[in-house]
Parts: C-alpha cells; sequence; structure tokens
C-alpha cells in the first residue's frame, strides 16, 4: 500500500512537472517561426483586446461571437461591443444570453444554440440569415475540455462533435452572410495543444467515436488540431472572395473551460504556472487582432498567437489532411452542414 502511495504521488509529480515544461514551452522568449508575406504587429503576449482595438470604429459592422457568456468569449464579445459593432451574443440558453446581453455596453443580442445540438445550430443560423445583412465578424469560440469519461453525439466522441463538427454547420449555415460583408472574417480559436497534444498521426479517422481508446487531453488536442485544419481548408474555399479564415491559440488563459480537468491541473495553473498564463483580456487579444486588424485584410488561411503569424509545426499545415477532415465532416454532418 504505501509502495502505491509513493508511485501515485511520484506520477503526479511527474505529471505536474511535464506540465509546467509544457506552459514553459507556450509562454514568453520562445523562438517563433513565423510565414512569410504576413504583417507582423507591435502587439505581444500581455497585449490586451482592448489594447489591441485601441482606435477602431467597428460601427455598421455585425459579429457573432460563440460562446459569449463566459471568459475570453465574453471578453471578445464586450470589446467588439465597446468598438461599435452590433454583436450577436451566443449561449447554450437563454437566460446565459439574456444574461451577457445585459451586462455589456453597446449593441449586442442575445443568440441560442447548443454546438451538441445540431438542430439547434441550423435554427440560430436561420435566425442570423433572416436579419438580411452581411456577417463581417464569425467567432468560433465555444468549446469543452478534457471531458473525464467517453461521451459521445450522435456517435462521434463529445470534445471532437462539440469543438469542430458543431462549428463546421455553424460556418457552413452562414458562409454566404460571412462572404457578403466587404471584407467578412471567419475566426477559429483553436489551442496549443493542437499540436503539443494532437494524436502523433493527427487525426484519427479511424477513431472519432473514441471507443478504440480514449484519452481525454489527447481528444482535446485532436478537437483543436481540427480547428486549424478546417480553417486550412475553408481559406482555400474563400480563395476567388473577399472573405478569410484564419485560426489562433489565445494562450493558457485559467477560466471555467478547465473546469473537467483533474484537480492538480487549475492548481497547478494558479501556481506555479502564472508567470505563462495570461489574464482573460489578454487571452481575448488575438481573437480581435485577427478579427478586426485593418492590416490583415485579405490574410487568409494562417495561426496566429500573441496577436502575430506564427508556424505552429505538427500537422497544422497538412493540406492532405485537411481535404480528407473537410469530406469527413460533410459525411458526418450530411442534412445539417449545408443549406440545401
Amino acid at each position: 500500500m504505501v509502495i502505491r502511495t509513493d508511485r501515485r504521488r511520484f506520477l503526479q509529480a511527474s505529471a505536474a512537472a511535464a506540465a509546467v515544461g509544457t506552459l514553459a514551452a507556450c509562454g514568453r522568449g520562445r523562438e517563433i517561426a513565423r510565414p512569410d508575406g504576413v504583417p507582423v504587429s507591435e502587439f505581444g503576449f500581455e497585449s490586451t483586446a482592448a489594447d489591441v482595438t485601441a482606435g477602431l470604429d467597428l460601427t455598421g459592422m455585425t459579429a457573432l461571437v460563440t460562446g459569449s457568456n463566459s471568459g475570453i468569449g465574453y471578453e471578445t464579445a464586450r470589446v467588439l461591443a465597446l468598438r461599435g459593432a452590433t454583436v450577436l451574443c451566443c449561449a447554450r440558453n437563454q437566460s446565459k444570453a439574456d444574461a451577457t446581453v445585459a451586462s455589456i455596453a453597446g449593441d449586442t443580442q442575445p443568440l441560442v444554440f447548443d454546438l451538441a445540438d445540431w438542430d439547434s445550430i441550423v435554427a440560430a443560423a436561420a435566425q442570423v440569415r433572416a436579419m438580411n445583412q452581411p456577417l463581417d465578424i464569425l467567432i468560433c469560440n465555444a468549446g469543452i475540455m478534457e471531458l473525464p469519461e467517453l461521451q459521445q453525439v450522435r456517435g462521434i466522441e463529445r470534445q471532437f462533435a462539440v469543438n469542430h463538427l458543431g462549428h463546421f454547420i455553424l460556418v457552413n449555415q452562414l458562409l454566404d452572410q460571412v462572404v457578403a460583408a466587404p471584407a467578412g472574417r471567419i475566426v477559429n480559436v483553436s489551442s496549443g495543444q493542437a499540436t503539443r497534444n494532437a494524436p502523433p498521426e493527427g487525426i484519427q479517422f479511424d477513431n472519432l467515436s473514441g471507443e478504440q481508446g480514449y484519452d481525454p487531453a489527447i481528444a482535446y488536442g485532436q478537437s483543436k488540431l481540427a480547428n486549424v485544419l478546417f480553417t486550412l481548408e475553408l481559406a482555400e474555399r474563400l480563395e476567388n472572395t473577399n472573405a478569410t479564415a484564419n485560426a489562433l491559440r489565445p494562450g493558457v488563459i485559467p477560466t471555467n473551460l478547465g473546469r473537467h480537468m483533474p484537480a492538480w491541473k487549475p492548481f497547478l495553473l494558479k501556481t506555479v504556472g502564472t508567470f505563462f498564463t495570461k489574464t482573460v483580456p489578454q487571452g481575448a487579444a488575438t481573437t480581435c487582432y485577427v478579427a478586426t486588424a485593418p492590416q490583415l485584410v485579405g490574410v487568409n488561411g494562417y495561426f496566429f498567437e500573441d496577436s502575430n503569424p506564427i508556424r505552429a509545426g505538427g500537422h497544422t499545415e497538412d493540406r492532405d489532411m485537411a481535404r480528407r477532415l473537410w469530406q469527413i465532416s460533410e459525411e458526418l454532418t450530411a442534412g445539417y452542414w449545408s443549406r440545401a
């Protein structure tokens, strides 16, 4: 019994040490590879959403933000409304959406749907289309993280179904509205886990159900890699339009996104990890920058971090995998992704 206890403590300490190393790897002071031809900004790790949008007037523009009732989604919606945009604040139920709208100064409207309920996504998208106006900014921010036990949506592992497929449906349902905008932008909020914790082979197309093996962190990493690959293929499909699609990692921010993680992980973030974590206003900065920066008009198909473009590595630039993911996503969401 003593041996087992000591071994458990050793494993927990090892995991904690590894997590600290991961935080250090995604914090300040790293050597960063950047793509050619994409503007580099003066903003960085400590910049806030208010900083990166200072001086901008978004009056007349319409933005939609999923998961806008809490965390960096809330801060994103708040700052976009502060700068004059009409913001559709999305939440899973009416009370959360209404509370969000009531607490944000500016022109905001509630929009209710659950990314795990694909019928509700289609219904909400129909409401947006009925507004009969372009959608200038579509931010796919909502997500779930590290569910401790395997859960499924329509036979698909839940993190993949919500974080990727739910947004795949939403974007395709509203694509005409984004393309109709003068310079429509689709912004997919991914994570550093897209490279650090995704399966070694990338997307496990033969195990999207999770039934052949489920690890909470790896499943989350796979869903975040899917966000980037979806962006890559979407950008290619938008090439002959004025619309663009880009992805980003916001950084490590202690929010309720981590509510399903083992207790030691949030504790670690709030103690030894504080040097590498961001505040919520800092965490929303890259989203707001990619969604609004005038210098990014026409910039399409890139990955951003700390309000600047990066080459994240891993499978994030695998165009063959991106095309296959799109095809599989169409098949898995047949009857929902297309308005036809």
